[in-house]
């Protein structure tokens, strides 16, 4: 599996596993392990999907080495502020059973994000995490906060899938070596992607699915990927999206998809933002 170099040095798998809404323990753990032995070696976490502990059994209980595994968590905003920041860190460290992560994210660009950030500058300087970044910063609030910290996102995870590209906050990225991850690749099946006419059409020229085909777009796109499944069939076929590579022109049918918009977050609906700053974990 290819891997991309963060803008430290660090390498950091292309495709991964995402452990968003299987806050089970069981469940969780179980899918973790099958994650590992079919040959995942990105887990992503966070504190708010209350399932870290889950992971980090799952991580002892395998038969995969820790250093060979990529492991991701984010920050809540309840935790956000320099001293809360590195106090819940050091919990989720003691629920993940590891003595540190490789990629720590602040989920939401909301509340006291500067303190937090600030933690996670001085935990990446004693080495206990290996990069930082962020999640969910759109443009604008992503380069106002490159420009007032000392350590540049080493990632920034933000929804995207064939039908949001997100490519606005590409150049951005670029100019200042972030690396964009999507979550959401599959759009959680919103607009119909599964049985999208474009994807299932390409998909039938290189016998793959219409997910594969999303998959492989972001892929090539250069996007870090991390879709989730409990069932072990449809983990395999996440995984099975090295194998073939789509042309310019198709290519530039998928990108035609693009409506630009998120289908999951407004930022600028006050409800909604309420409802983020009111959920603790």
């Amino acid at each position: 599996m290819k891997r991309i170099k963060l803008n430290n040095g660090l390498l950091m798998p292309q495709e991964g596993f995402g452990v968003y809404q299987i806050p089970d323990y069981g469940d969780c753990k179980q899918a973790v392990m099958d994650a590992l032995s079919l040959g995942y070696r990105l887990l992503d976490t966070a504190q708010a999907y209350k399932n870290e502990e889950a992971v980090g059994d799952a991580i002892v209980e395998s038969n995969v080495d820790r250093n060979d595994i990529f492991l991701t968590t984010k920050i809540w905003v309840s935790n956000y502020g320099f001293e809360k920041t590195q106090a819940s860190f050091n919990e989720s460290l003691k629920k993940l059973n590891t003595d540190y992560v490789d990629l720590v994210l602040l989920h939401q660009p909301l509340g006291d994000y500067y303190g937090a950030y600030r933690a996670l500058e001085q935990l990446y300087q004693e080495g206990k995490i290996k990069a930082i970044g962020v999640s969910n910063f759109a443009a604008a609030r992503y380069v106002d906060l490159v420009s007032n910290v000392k350590v540049i996102p080493a990632v920034n995870q933000i929804e995207t899938h064939v039908f949001n590209q997100e490519q606005p906050i590409r150049p951005y990225l670029k100019e200042y070596g972030t690396q964009i991850e999507s979550w959401g690749p599959f759009a959680e099946g919103k607009n119909h992607l599964f049985t999208n006419e474009t994807l299932v059409a390409i998909g039938e020229h290189h016998d793959k699915s219409a997910a594969q085909v999303a998959l492989r777009f972001l892929l090539q796109s250069g996007v870090v990927i991390i879709p989730k499944s409990t069932h072990i069939e449809r983990m395999k076929q996440n995984l099975a999206v090295w194998d073939f590579e789509l042309s310019a022109a198709e290519m530039k049918k998928i990108q035609a998809l693009d409506e630009n918009k998120s289908f999951f977050v407004d930022y600028s609906d006050p409800q909604f933002i309420k409802a983020l700053n009111s959920w603790e974990v």
